[in-house]
């Protein structure tokens, strides 16, 4: 979206009880983020305490004029300004609450207070400035077109098809704006498919958005899950073979496509999560320079993990070097633990370290702690198992606490994915583009369903960003009439096809209908429209 302004703030807006047109969150003036700042500053003089003594508070510099004792800082780069991504107010508090989950002998009273500066780490998220051109989009995927024909064995969509339909587009001109004037936002896991297996009602509602309705004319929508460990293209290409619909990268948001914009922050960085070696492939699209996992690590000193069974192979793909004498910036949990104990460990070890060097354990645990980022919070994750499993943010709950453990302070820490409100700004910038690419209009439709099985992200995220809600119970949820906490705003529905033609009917009439008719004929529909 043009006309951005580098360090971005946008408001939150208040959550919807009732279904409403979105309207994206507008951003502040320059005078209204001075005074903010100046409040800020006003704040800091009143409350800290007056020492004209020799002793000298460990302050590092921030963004902006703010500053912050004892405070990880998002970096600075040799030409401030120069980034090319927008920075947007956190929603969850970075700090986290570990002692809530631990036996009360095992907390330790906090070490110091630390207040929070809007523009220290933790009080925004980095996402991608730059209109979203994906250079993946138009590859073709093998295997893909194979997957979508048809029992006679050609494609579905015919020219003959599209040409009825842009003739019945035509006559239909005021029922074709309100679709332009909607979108549809859809979890995977839970909603559409169950790990690998489809969920049936998911291929049906893709079909009806792709063009098989009575106007044959694609209804957009996007998918955002908090599912990760894979290239873009990689799951796209998967999900279309399941659900027997094109997907394209343009339209698809992983927990850890916004974390790109943090390429242009951080040089060395660890990256954990995932099966083999696919996230350092993510990282590395993303623009990453120097890319350190686990595997490297041990490979380098096997006695880091003493409970790991390292073999030849992860050996031989491993990529080790004396880390003793480098520094890493950033750890970057991208998906989801395949190995806690040597995961958590070395974690641990880089935050009590002094600037991210390993061999080192640093005298003050906050100061000379490296930031670490978390692609997404979800607790559970729904699979092909009965029950949900435990997920990303089970692993990030049991690392808080074992750092809180040993150090005694809460770890302070960014979370990416569903809920947060960046990553609801950076689906904005996708509906947008998404929008340009289908109806030729780069725009945000007014009024956006999210349709999510989680009440505490897809539901709580999309009511907080103004957006209509939509629980299935074909997932996580599986209680009453809707969520007590985080209710759904529009409704619960049994699955996601009864949550799509509930929302198309509120906003294309209840006569719509769901099917393409290839008997149709325009001439027809014409004369009577003139009759």
């Amino acid at each position: 979206m043009s006309g951005q302004q580098s360090n971005l703030v946008v408001g939150i807006p208040n959550p919807t009880t009732k279904t409403t047109p979105h309207t994206p969150p507008e951003s502040p003036t320059e005078t209204q983020i001075k005074a903010v700042d100046g409040v800020e500053q006003q704040k800091q003089q009143q409350q800290e305490p007056q020492d004209n003594g020799p002793q000298q508070l460990n302050i590092k510099k921030t963004r902006g004029n703010s500053t912050r004792p004892d405070s990880l800082t998002i970096p600075l780069s040799a030409t401030p300004g120069n980034h090319n991504t927008i920075e947007v107010p956190a929603t969850r508090s970075p700090d986290a609450h570990a002692d809530l989950y631990m036996h009360n002998l095992s907390a330790s009273p906090s070490l110091k207070e630390r207040r929070l500066s809007r523009n220290s780490f933790g009080a925004s998220l980095p996402i991608p400035r730059s209109k979203r051109q994906s250079r993946l989009s138009s590859v073709t995927f093998p295997g893909v077109a194979e997957a979508l024909q048809d029992a006679t064995g050609t494609l579905p969509l015919k020219p003959t098809r599209e040409f009825l339909a842009d003739r019945v587009q035509d006559i239909h001109a005021e029922k074709v704006e309100k679709v332009k004037n909607m979108s549809f936002v859809f979890d995977i896991d839970g909603v559409l498919v169950h790990g690998d297996r489809l969920i049936p009602e998911g291929k049906k509602v893709l079909d009806m958005l792709n063009g098989d309705n009575e106007l044959g004319i694609k209804i957009p929508h996007i998918f955002l899950t908090n599912g990760s460990g894979k290239p873009e293209l990689a799951r796209t290409e998967q999900l279309s073979k399941i659900l027997q619909n094109p997907i394209s990268t343009d339209q698809f948001i992983q927990s850890h496509t916004p974390m790109r914009a943090l390429a242009e922050y951080y040089n060395t960085v660890l990256v954990v999560g995932g099966e083999g070696y696919k996230c350092r492939e993510v990282a590395e699209e993303y623009g990453f320079k120097d890319i350190v996992v686990p595997n490297d690590i041990v490979a380098w000193d096997p006695s880091i993990a003493p409970y790991r069974v390292f073999t030849d192979e992860e050996r031989a793909t491993s990529r080790p070097r004396d880390f003793t004498k480098c520094n890493i910036e950033a750890i970057m949990v991208f998906s989801d633990s395949r190995d806690y104990a040597t995961d958590m460990q070395i974690i641990v070890d880089l935050l009590r370290s002094e600037n991210g060097r390993l061999g080192t354990v640093a005298k003050d645990p906050v100061s000379q702690r490296i930031p670490i980022y978390f692609s997404q919070g979800d607790l559970l994750c729904p699979t092909e198992h009965p029950t949900p499993r435990m997920s990303q943010g089970a692993f990030r709950i049991g690392l808080e606490a074992m750092y809180k453990a040993l150090t005694g302070v809460d770890l302070e820490r960014v979370v990416y994915g569903k809920p947060e409100m960046a990553t609801y700004k950076y689906a904005d910038e996708v509906i947008a583009s998404w929008m340009e690419q289908i109806h030729g209009e780069e725009k945000i439709p007014q009024n956006i369903y999210m349709v999510g099985d989680n009440p505490a992200s897809d539901i709580v995220g999309g009511n907080l960003y103004g957006w209509n809600t939509c629980l299935v119970r074909t997932g996580v949820f599986q209680g009453g009439e809707n969520d007590e906490e985080n209710p759904a705003n529009f409704g619960v529905f049994a699955n996601v096809w009864e949550a799509v033609t509930t929302a198309c009917r509120k906003e294309l009439g209840d006569d719509f209908n769901f099917k393409w008719d290839d008997r149709v004929n325009p001439l027809n529909m014409n004369a009577s429209a003139v009759e």
